[in-house]
């Protein structure tokens, strides 16, 4: 059972093909590019990669809009490359998890386009159709900016057609055993070539019912164990993991017993953490924290700073979403949707102070760690873009033409480069950081290898404790006999913390980075100073 639970101990990085090397100077990021820099992610210590979409499409989502789920988009490559590059990823003991949209296509995929041509065509029954715009009238519409509605018109086929995001992604129907049964062949194609799992998209809306929200219907979950019983009879150990962007416990039953996802994001925790720097106060972290429901001991959480899509603020309060706009996004031009569409470093101002805070307390919280692709050398973004491009510029490998990214001319760029005096590739990029002790990439490989002295961090039990000082977030992670201590100063000014230790009465606290050992623990409070965004990992030893 160990063995299929890799997924525990692992450090995730999030990268999109695209953006990440360019091999043959067409502009685009593809497999080949992406195999000659496998020695930086190896160095950097990361443990699973996850591929953005790479599929065909008309990229009028990034991707997400998908027109063939069994094939490489040719910018990005063949077949053989993707077999190259994950034959190569293996040897160097790096796991590969790739996109599934299950929820819908791209209007141009031939599924849709037969749906379309005729009301008897086997496929109309693929996607959900209706007469009229009235139906499902209680459910939301997710993309508020750009959609008013979650159906559309089509002119060929006379009807309305549904979807829960763009106009240009009609939802599937799952309720047609024929759609589950050739979403598990797309499965079955990526497993038989080598993947490791699946991060599969927007999970709450598989299935419809009038009357309903249209989200985390128990519908949905029979297709989940069905997917999930499939996967684990024909694959062993491969992984699914669920993006739900939902209050903690209404993602809980997205684990079941066991027997639906592996793992889920936890979006919830994600803004409470800028939360919590911002008002220097540990209380919105450790209430959302109190309100996470247990899951079961095969089940891990998904934990994130910062990802491809905005900063989404769907799960905070009206009054915490103005504070979040007011202070990481006074300029409107970087908010979309319900979220803020920013990098980690410019929504911490360049504080490398605050970075570090803020990914120490990303790699000490129960789950496994995200680290999304140019944040490890603190990239920066492009808030002028359009849609979520912003944080989807090309890597910044070097000070060169192009950043090392590409050959070819810059206004072929798929997307320009971040050319800003602060964050631009000539200042923030991988050759000059592998080259200097002091740069963030240098204590982000230190972070991550200390992480893996003890599986503490990704299997432990967690419990928070209370100094009076609320600018202090203190808590122990437990396994078995080994107890690690966290400490966090959250604060822009140096800090003093009483803890109450009582339960670890005689341990020795070594401090983890440098093996400095600290006063043994007594029945008394344990006092601890700390500086700005101070932070301490101590592995408490008896003696």
């Amino acid at each position: 059972m160990a063995a299929t639970e890799w997924f525990k101990d692992a450090v995730f990085y999030q990268l999109h093909v695209k953006s990440f090397v360019d091999s043959d100077a067409d502009g685009f990021g593809d497999f080949r590019g992406l195999t000659s820099r496998l020695d930086h992610l190896e160095q950097l210590g990361v443990d699973c990669l996850w591929l953005q979409p790479i599929y065909p499409s008309p990229f009028r989502d990034d991707g997400y809009d998908i027109a063939d789920y069994c094939a490489i988009h040719t910018s990005y490559g063949t077949l053989d490359d993707f077999r190259a590059f994950l034959d190569e990823a293996h040897r160097r003991r790096l796991r590969v998890i790739t996109e599934l949209v299950l929820n819908h296509t791209s209007d141009q995929h031939p599924w849709f386009q037969q749906a379309r041509s005729a009301p008897d065509n086997p496929y109309r029954d693929w996607y959900v159709w209706s007469d009229t715009d009235d139906r499902y009238r209680d459910v939301r519409v997710l993309f508020c900016d750009t959609e008013r509605s979650n159906w559309t018109w089509d002119p060929v086929a006379k009807a309305y057609y549904w979807h829960r995001f763009f106009s240009h992604q009609p939802d599937l129907n799952y309720d047609n055993p024929a759609v589950r049964d050739e979403m598990w062949r797309v499965m079955q194609f990526w497993v038989d070539l080598g993947v490791d799992g699946f991060r599969v998209d927007a999970v709450p809306y598989l299935v419809e019912r009038e009357g309903t929200t249209c989200e985390n219907l128990p519908e949905t979950h029979d297709v989940i164990r069905e997917l999930r019983r499939r996967l684990d009879a024909h694959a062993p150990g491969r992984l699914l993991l669920a993006e739900a962007n939902m209050r903690p416990e209404d993602v809980r039953p997205y684990f079941g017993d066991g027997d639906e996802f592996h793992m889920a994001f936890h979006f919830p925790v994600m803004p409470r953490m800028f939360l919590a720097v911002r008002l220097e106060d540990r209380k919105p972290l450790v209430d959302i924290l109190d309100r996470t429901p247990p899951i079961p001991d095969t089940c891990q959480w998904g934990v994130f700073l910062r990802n491809h899509d905005e900063l989404t603020l769907e799960m905070v309060t009206d009054v915490e979403r103005d504070f979040m706009y007011s202070e990481y996004a006074a300029d409107p031009q970087a908010r979309i949707n319900v979220g803020i569409r920013r990098r980690l470093a410019p929504l911490l101002d360049g504080d490398r102070r605050r970075i570090e805070l803020m990914t120490t307390l990303l790699m000490s919280l129960p789950g496994s760690p995200f680290v999304y692709y140019g944040d490890e050398i603190g990239m920066g973004d492009n808030i002028h873009l359009g849609d979520r491009h912003s944080v989807r510029t090309p890597m910044q490998w070097d000070g060169d033409t192009n950043a090392g990214f590409s050959r070819a001319s810059p206004e072929r760029l798929w997307l320009p480069l971040v050319t800003s005096p602060v964050y631009g590739y000539q200042a923030v990029n991988v050759e000059r950081q592998r080259h200097d002790g002091s740069s963030l990439l240098y204590w982000m490989q230190r972070l991550i290898r200390v992480r893996k002295t003890s599986r503490v961090f990704g299997r432990g039990d967690m419990v928070v404790l209370h100094p009076a000082n609320h600018r202090v977030l203190a808590f122990t992670r437990t396994l078995g006999s080994e107890t690690v201590l966290v400490v966090l100063n959250l604060s822009s000014t140096a800090q003093c913390a009483e803890l109450d230790l009582g339960a670890h009465d005689g341990a020795i606290p070594v401090e983890m980075f440098g093996g400095s050992i600290f006063p043994r623990v007594q029945a008394t409070p344990y006092v601890l100073s700390l500086g700005p965004y101070g932070t301490f990992w101590f592995r408490l030893r008896w003696l």
